[in-house]
Protein backbone atom coordinates (compact mmCIF):
# COMPACT_ATOMS: atom_id res chain seq x y z
CA UNK A 1 0.00 0.00 0.00
CA UNK A 2 1.10 3.07 -1.10
CA UNK A 3 0.54 6.97 0.34
CA UNK A 4 -1.37 7.49 -2.20
CA UNK A 5 -3.52 4.52 -1.21
CA UNK A 6 -3.72 5.98 2.21
CA UNK A 7 -5.37 9.42 1.62
CA UNK A 8 -7.75 7.65 -0.26
CA UNK A 9 -8.83 5.12 2.11
CA UNK A 10 -8.30 6.23 4.87
CA UNK A 11 -11.85 7.49 5.72
CA UNK A 12 -12.72 3.35 6.30
CA UNK A 13 -11.45 3.52 9.65
CA UNK A 14 -14.04 5.82 10.57
CA UNK A 15 -17.63 5.49 11.26
CA UNK A 16 -19.54 8.95 11.38
CA UNK A 17 -22.90 9.83 12.84
CA UNK A 18 -25.07 12.34 11.19
CA UNK A 19 -28.52 14.42 12.10
CA UNK A 20 -31.73 13.75 9.89
CA UNK A 21 -33.81 11.01 8.88
CA UNK A 22 -31.61 11.15 5.07
CA UNK A 23 -27.89 10.65 3.78
CA UNK A 24 -26.48 14.25 4.54
CA UNK A 25 -24.97 15.64 1.61
CA UNK A 26 -21.93 15.97 4.26
CA UNK A 27 -21.47 12.76 4.87
CA UNK A 28 -21.70 11.71 1.11
CA UNK A 29 -19.05 14.10 0.55
CA UNK A 30 -16.63 12.06 3.24
CA UNK A 31 -17.21 8.95 0.99
CA UNK A 32 -16.20 10.80 -2.01
CA UNK A 33 -13.19 12.33 -0.36
CA UNK A 34 -12.06 9.93 2.04
CA UNK A 35 -13.62 6.59 1.37
CA UNK A 36 -15.85 7.07 4.97
CA UNK A 37 -16.16 3.24 6.09
CA UNK A 38 -19.76 3.59 7.82
CA UNK A 39 -22.53 5.76 9.41
CA UNK A 40 -24.47 5.16 13.00
CA UNK A 41 -27.89 5.40 13.46
CA UNK A 42 -29.40 7.26 16.87
CA UNK A 43 -32.60 8.00 17.64
CA UNK A 44 -32.71 11.38 15.39
CA UNK A 45 -32.21 9.20 12.60
CA UNK A 46 -35.35 6.87 12.96
CA UNK A 47 -38.83 7.73 12.03
CA UNK A 48 -39.93 4.43 11.11
CA UNK A 49 -39.00 0.67 10.04
CA UNK A 50 -39.58 1.70 6.14
CA UNK A 51 -37.56 5.28 6.52
CA UNK A 52 -34.47 3.17 8.25
CA UNK A 53 -34.58 0.59 5.37
CA UNK A 54 -34.33 3.13 2.68
CA UNK A 55 -31.88 4.85 4.61
CA UNK A 56 -29.46 2.06 5.08
CA UNK A 57 -29.72 1.48 1.48
CA UNK A 58 -29.03 4.49 0.33
CA UNK A 59 -25.84 4.83 2.95
CA UNK A 60 -24.74 1.29 1.90
CA UNK A 61 -25.00 2.61 -1.94
CA UNK A 62 -22.47 5.23 -1.38
CA UNK A 63 -19.44 3.33 -1.17
CA UNK A 64 -17.56 2.99 -4.13
CA UNK A 65 -15.57 0.13 -3.38
CA UNK A 66 -17.25 -1.41 -0.70
CA UNK A 67 -20.71 -0.66 1.04
CA UNK A 68 -20.54 1.42 4.01
CA UNK A 69 -21.32 -0.25 7.28
CA UNK A 70 -24.60 0.60 8.55
CA UNK A 71 -24.38 0.43 12.41
CA UNK A 72 -27.05 0.64 15.78
CA UNK A 73 -26.78 0.27 19.18
CA UNK A 74 -29.44 -2.48 19.64
CA UNK A 75 -29.42 -4.31 22.87
CA UNK A 76 -32.73 -4.07 24.39
CA UNK A 77 -34.06 -2.17 27.60
CA UNK A 78 -32.77 1.44 27.79
CA UNK A 79 -30.28 0.95 24.57
CA UNK A 80 -32.78 0.86 21.75
CA UNK A 81 -32.51 3.22 18.64
CA UNK A 82 -34.90 1.36 16.84
CA UNK A 83 -38.21 1.29 18.33
CA UNK A 84 -41.26 2.86 16.32
CA UNK A 85 -42.48 -0.82 14.64
CA UNK A 86 -39.94 -2.48 15.88
CA UNK A 87 -40.39 -5.46 18.57
CA UNK A 88 -39.67 -3.57 22.07
CA UNK A 89 -36.72 -6.13 23.71
CA UNK A 90 -36.89 -5.81 27.44
CA UNK A 91 -33.20 -5.47 28.96
CA UNK A 92 -30.53 -8.03 28.58
CA UNK A 93 -30.51 -8.43 32.65
CA UNK A 94 -33.80 -10.64 31.75
CA UNK A 95 -31.91 -13.55 29.93
CA UNK A 96 -29.17 -14.19 32.87
CA UNK A 97 -32.22 -14.46 35.50
CA UNK A 98 -33.78 -16.41 33.14
CA UNK A 99 -31.67 -19.53 33.01
CA UNK A 100 -33.36 -22.01 30.90
CA UNK A 101 -29.68 -22.92 29.29
CA UNK A 102 -29.58 -20.27 27.19
CA UNK A 103 -32.02 -21.07 24.28
CA UNK A 104 -34.05 -18.01 25.23
CA UNK A 105 -30.96 -15.82 24.85
CA UNK A 106 -30.41 -17.84 21.38
CA UNK A 107 -34.34 -16.93 20.39
CA UNK A 108 -33.99 -13.43 21.60
CA UNK A 109 -30.70 -13.05 19.38
CA UNK A 110 -31.91 -14.44 16.63
CA UNK A 111 -35.27 -12.87 16.30
CA UNK A 112 -33.37 -9.47 16.81
CA UNK A 113 -31.24 -10.28 14.21
CA UNK A 114 -33.89 -10.84 11.59
CA UNK A 115 -34.99 -7.51 11.94
CA UNK A 116 -31.88 -5.86 12.02
CA UNK A 117 -31.38 -7.45 8.53
CA UNK A 118 -34.71 -6.44 6.85
CA UNK A 119 -33.88 -2.78 6.98
CA UNK A 120 -30.39 -3.07 6.20
CA UNK A 121 -28.37 -3.03 9.38
CA UNK A 122 -25.16 -4.79 9.16
CA UNK A 123 -23.40 -4.40 12.66
CA UNK A 124 -25.22 -4.30 16.06
CA UNK A 125 -22.84 -2.77 18.55
CA UNK A 126 -23.65 -5.73 21.33
CA UNK A 127 -23.77 -7.49 22.97
CA UNK A 128 -22.90 -6.11 26.19
CA UNK A 129 -20.45 -8.11 27.54
CA UNK A 130 -19.70 -6.53 31.13
CA UNK A 131 -19.98 -8.14 34.11
CA UNK A 132 -22.27 -6.04 36.09
CA UNK A 133 -20.26 -6.63 39.89
CA UNK A 134 -21.29 -3.04 40.92
CA UNK A 135 -24.96 -2.87 42.00
CA UNK A 136 -24.11 1.49 41.81
CA UNK A 137 -22.88 1.52 38.26
CA UNK A 138 -24.37 4.25 36.43
CA UNK A 139 -23.69 3.33 32.81
CA UNK A 140 -24.16 -0.22 32.96
CA UNK A 141 -26.74 -1.77 35.14
CA UNK A 142 -29.66 -3.90 33.83
CA UNK A 143 -27.10 -3.41 30.36
CA UNK A 144 -25.43 -6.54 31.56
CA UNK A 145 -26.41 -10.10 31.50
CA UNK A 146 -25.62 -10.95 34.82
CA UNK A 147 -23.12 -10.12 37.81
CA UNK A 148 -21.64 -13.61 37.24
CA UNK A 149 -18.45 -13.97 34.51
CA UNK A 150 -19.63 -17.47 33.82
CA UNK A 151 -23.14 -16.23 32.55
CA UNK A 152 -22.31 -13.24 30.89
CA UNK A 153 -19.64 -15.57 28.75
CA UNK A 154 -21.96 -18.18 27.85
CA UNK A 155 -25.32 -16.38 27.07
CA UNK A 156 -22.78 -13.36 25.24
CA UNK A 157 -21.67 -16.11 23.11
CA UNK A 158 -24.65 -17.69 21.87
CA UNK A 159 -25.93 -14.29 21.09
CA UNK A 160 -22.83 -13.46 18.71
CA UNK A 161 -23.56 -16.90 17.13
CA UNK A 162 -26.94 -16.09 16.41
CA UNK A 163 -26.37 -12.37 15.18
CA UNK A 164 -23.93 -13.70 12.98
CA UNK A 165 -25.53 -16.74 11.76
CA UNK A 166 -28.16 -14.15 10.73
CA UNK A 167 -25.52 -12.15 8.87
CA UNK A 168 -25.13 -8.98 11.28
CA UNK A 169 -22.04 -8.15 12.75
CA UNK A 170 -21.37 -8.82 16.21
CA UNK A 171 -19.94 -6.14 18.53
CA UNK A 172 -18.96 -7.20 22.00
CA UNK A 173 -18.67 -4.20 24.68
CA UNK A 174 -16.50 -2.78 26.40
CA UNK A 175 -13.61 -4.41 26.98
CA UNK A 176 -11.08 -4.55 29.01
CA UNK A 177 -14.68 -4.59 31.45
CA UNK A 178 -16.95 -1.63 32.44
CA UNK A 179 -19.22 -3.70 35.03
CA UNK A 180 -17.13 -2.77 38.28
CA UNK A 181 -17.23 1.21 37.66
CA UNK A 182 -18.49 4.28 39.42
CA UNK A 183 -18.96 6.82 36.76
CA UNK A 184 -20.35 7.12 33.14
CA UNK A 185 -17.82 7.14 30.50
CA UNK A 186 -20.12 9.43 28.42
CA UNK A 187 -19.12 12.43 31.07
CA UNK A 188 -15.99 11.62 32.80
CA UNK A 189 -13.01 8.82 32.70
CA UNK A 190 -13.87 5.55 34.52
CA UNK A 191 -11.36 3.85 36.56
CA UNK A 192 -10.94 -0.07 37.24
CA UNK A 193 -8.45 -0.85 39.85
CA UNK A 194 -8.53 -4.50 39.85
CA UNK A 195 -5.15 -6.23 39.41
CA UNK A 196 -4.24 -8.61 36.43
CA UNK A 197 -5.40 -11.81 38.00
CA UNK A 198 -9.11 -10.36 38.82
CA UNK A 199 -9.27 -9.34 35.40
CA UNK A 200 -8.28 -12.54 33.92
CA UNK A 201 -10.91 -14.31 36.23
CA UNK A 202 -13.48 -11.94 35.66
CA UNK A 203 -13.40 -9.11 33.41
CA UNK A 204 -11.99 -10.30 30.57
CA UNK A 205 -13.86 -14.07 30.36
CA UNK A 206 -16.87 -12.92 28.72
CA UNK A 207 -14.70 -11.54 26.10
CA UNK A 208 -12.55 -14.66 25.74
CA UNK A 209 -16.03 -16.37 24.51
CA UNK A 210 -17.13 -14.08 22.32
CA UNK A 211 -13.80 -14.40 20.84
CA UNK A 212 -13.69 -18.19 20.58
CA UNK A 213 -17.04 -18.03 18.78
CA UNK A 214 -15.62 -15.72 16.16
CA UNK A 215 -17.51 -12.20 17.33
CA UNK A 216 -16.78 -9.66 14.13
CA UNK A 217 -15.44 -6.75 16.18
CA UNK A 218 -14.82 -5.43 20.00
CA UNK A 219 -15.35 -2.03 21.23
CA UNK A 220 -12.64 -0.74 23.93
CA UNK A 221 -14.53 1.11 26.23
CA UNK A 222 -13.22 4.31 27.35
CA UNK A 223 -11.46 2.96 30.61
CA UNK A 224 -8.51 3.63 32.41
CA UNK A 225 -7.11 0.12 34.32
CA UNK A 226 -3.61 1.27 35.96
CA UNK A 227 -2.92 -2.73 36.03
CA UNK A 228 -2.44 -2.31 32.35
CA UNK A 229 -1.78 0.89 31.44
CA UNK A 230 -1.42 4.02 33.99
CA UNK A 231 -1.99 6.14 31.68
CA UNK A 232 -3.61 6.22 28.56
CA UNK A 233 -7.12 4.88 29.08
CA UNK A 234 -8.68 1.91 26.45
CA UNK A 235 -8.92 3.01 23.02
CA UNK A 236 -5.57 4.87 23.66
CA UNK A 237 -3.62 2.52 24.76
CA UNK A 238 -1.12 -0.21 22.94
CA UNK A 239 -0.59 -2.14 26.11
CA UNK A 240 -4.90 -3.04 26.26
CA UNK A 241 -5.71 -3.04 22.35
CA UNK A 242 -2.73 -4.73 20.54
CA UNK A 243 -0.84 -6.55 23.55
CA UNK A 244 -3.96 -7.85 25.89
CA UNK A 245 -6.91 -7.77 23.31
CA UNK A 246 -4.89 -8.70 20.10
CA UNK A 247 -1.65 -10.85 20.95
CA UNK A 248 -2.51 -12.33 24.34
CA UNK A 249 -6.37 -12.86 23.79
CA UNK A 250 -5.73 -14.25 19.86
CA UNK A 251 -8.43 -11.82 18.54
CA UNK A 252 -8.04 -11.43 14.94
CA UNK A 253 -11.31 -9.30 14.27
CA UNK A 254 -12.11 -5.78 13.81
CA UNK A 255 -11.17 -3.59 17.02
CA UNK A 256 -13.70 -0.49 17.44
CA UNK A 257 -13.28 2.34 19.85
CA UNK A 258 -16.29 3.79 21.79
CA UNK A 259 -17.60 7.33 20.66
CA UNK A 260 -14.50 9.74 20.64
CA UNK A 261 -16.77 12.28 21.04
CA UNK A 262 -17.65 11.48 25.03
CA UNK A 263 -16.14 13.14 28.03
CA UNK A 264 -14.28 10.32 28.89
CA UNK A 265 -11.75 10.98 25.69
CA UNK A 266 -12.56 14.45 24.65
CA UNK A 267 -12.17 16.32 27.87
CA UNK A 268 -8.47 15.74 27.84
CA UNK A 269 -8.07 16.28 24.14
CA UNK A 270 -8.66 16.76 20.71
CA UNK A 271 -10.68 14.26 19.09
CA UNK A 272 -8.45 14.09 15.70
CA UNK A 273 -5.67 13.24 17.40
CA UNK A 274 -7.60 10.85 19.79
CA UNK A 275 -8.46 9.25 16.46
CA UNK A 276 -4.34 9.05 15.46
CA UNK A 277 -3.78 7.28 19.24
CA UNK A 278 -6.55 5.07 18.68
CA UNK A 279 -5.28 3.38 15.68
CA UNK A 280 -1.79 3.97 16.53
CA UNK A 281 -2.70 1.62 19.41
CA UNK A 282 -4.07 -0.86 17.59
CA UNK A 283 -7.92 -0.11 16.75
CA UNK A 284 -9.12 -0.66 13.15
CA UNK A 285 -12.77 1.37 13.29
CA UNK A 286 -13.10 4.68 15.51
CA UNK A 287 -16.31 5.80 16.30
CA UNK A 288 -17.25 9.96 15.82
CA UNK A 289 -20.85 9.85 16.14
CA UNK A 290 -21.72 13.34 16.72
CA UNK A 291 -22.93 16.12 13.81
CA UNK A 292 -19.91 17.64 13.20
CA UNK A 293 -18.58 16.62 9.46
CA UNK A 294 -15.97 19.30 9.87
CA UNK A 295 -14.92 17.47 13.38
CA UNK A 296 -14.76 14.07 11.13
CA UNK A 297 -13.11 15.18 8.49
CA UNK A 298 -10.16 16.83 10.66
CA UNK A 299 -9.84 13.10 12.14
CA UNK A 300 -9.42 11.73 8.48
CA UNK A 301 -7.47 14.45 7.64
CA UNK A 302 -5.04 14.14 10.71
CA UNK A 303 -5.06 10.26 10.55
CA UNK A 304 -3.37 10.70 6.91
CA UNK A 305 -0.76 13.85 8.43
CA UNK A 306 0.32 11.13 10.97
CA UNK A 307 0.78 8.46 8.27
CA UNK A 308 2.96 10.95 5.91
CA UNK A 309 4.97 12.05 9.19
CA UNK A 310 5.39 8.74 9.92
CA UNK A 311 3.57 8.66 13.39
CA UNK A 312 1.09 6.07 12.63
CA UNK A 313 3.30 3.49 11.18
CA UNK A 314 2.22 2.73 7.29
CA UNK A 315 1.62 -1.02 8.05
CA UNK A 316 -0.64 -0.05 10.96
CA UNK A 317 -3.16 1.15 8.51
CA UNK A 318 -2.57 -1.50 6.13
CA UNK A 319 -3.56 -3.90 8.78
CA UNK A 320 -6.78 -2.30 9.64
CA UNK A 321 -7.70 -1.74 6.69
CA UNK A 322 -7.26 -5.56 5.53
CA UNK A 323 -9.66 -6.75 8.65
CA UNK A 324 -12.05 -3.94 7.76
CA UNK A 325 -11.83 -5.27 4.36
CA UNK A 326 -12.35 -8.64 5.31
CA UNK A 327 -15.03 -8.25 7.96
CA UNK A 328 -17.12 -6.44 4.96
CA UNK A 329 -16.54 -9.36 2.87
CA UNK A 330 -17.74 -11.68 5.38
CA UNK A 331 -20.75 -9.68 6.59
CA UNK A 332 -22.29 -7.24 3.96
CA UNK A 333 -22.86 -9.60 0.77
CA UNK A 334 -25.69 -10.69 2.02
CA UNK A 335 -27.76 -7.75 2.03
CA UNK A 336 -30.43 -7.36 -0.17
CA UNK A 337 -29.88 -5.61 -4.04
CA UNK A 338 -32.95 -3.20 -2.68
CA UNK A 339 -34.63 -1.81 0.67
CA UNK A 340 -37.67 -3.50 1.63
CA UNK A 341 -40.82 -2.09 1.74
CA UNK A 342 -44.61 -2.38 2.59
CA UNK A 343 -45.80 -6.08 3.44
CA UNK A 344 -42.72 -7.44 2.29
CA UNK A 345 -41.03 -5.10 5.48
CA UNK A 346 -43.83 -5.50 8.09
CA UNK A 347 -43.84 -8.96 7.56
CA UNK A 348 -40.46 -9.52 8.93
CA UNK A 349 -40.94 -7.22 11.93
CA UNK A 350 -42.56 -7.47 15.37
CA UNK A 351 -43.92 -10.90 14.49
CA UNK A 352 -45.49 -13.25 16.96
CA UNK A 353 -42.95 -15.64 17.79
CA UNK A 354 -40.93 -12.08 18.34
CA UNK A 355 -43.07 -10.97 20.37
CA UNK A 356 -43.71 -14.27 22.69
CA UNK A 357 -39.87 -14.25 23.48
CA UNK A 358 -39.97 -10.32 24.41
CA UNK A 359 -43.09 -11.38 26.48
CA UNK A 360 -41.01 -14.17 28.11
CA UNK A 361 -37.96 -11.69 28.73
CA UNK A 362 -40.33 -9.35 30.52
CA UNK A 363 -41.29 -11.93 33.16
CA UNK A 364 -37.84 -12.08 34.39
CA UNK A 365 -37.99 -7.94 34.72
Amino acid sequence: MSLRDVRRHAGQLVMAGFAGESVPREVAALVRDFDLGGAILFARNVRGAEQVSELAFDLRALGAELPLWVGVDQEGGRVARLRTDFTRWPPMATLGRAGHGGELARRFAAALAGELAAVGITIDFAPVLDVATNPANPAIGDRALSDRPDVVASLGRLIVEALQAAGIAACGKHFPGHGDTSVDSHHELPLVEHPPERLREVELEPFRAAIEAGVASIMVGHLLVPALDEVNPGPLSRAIVTDLLRRDMGFDGVIATDDMEMKAISAHRGVDEAAVEAVAAGCDMVLICGTDHDLQARAIEELIRAVESERVPLARVEDALARQRRAKERFLGTQPPRPLTGAALRDRLARADALAVAEEMAAWA
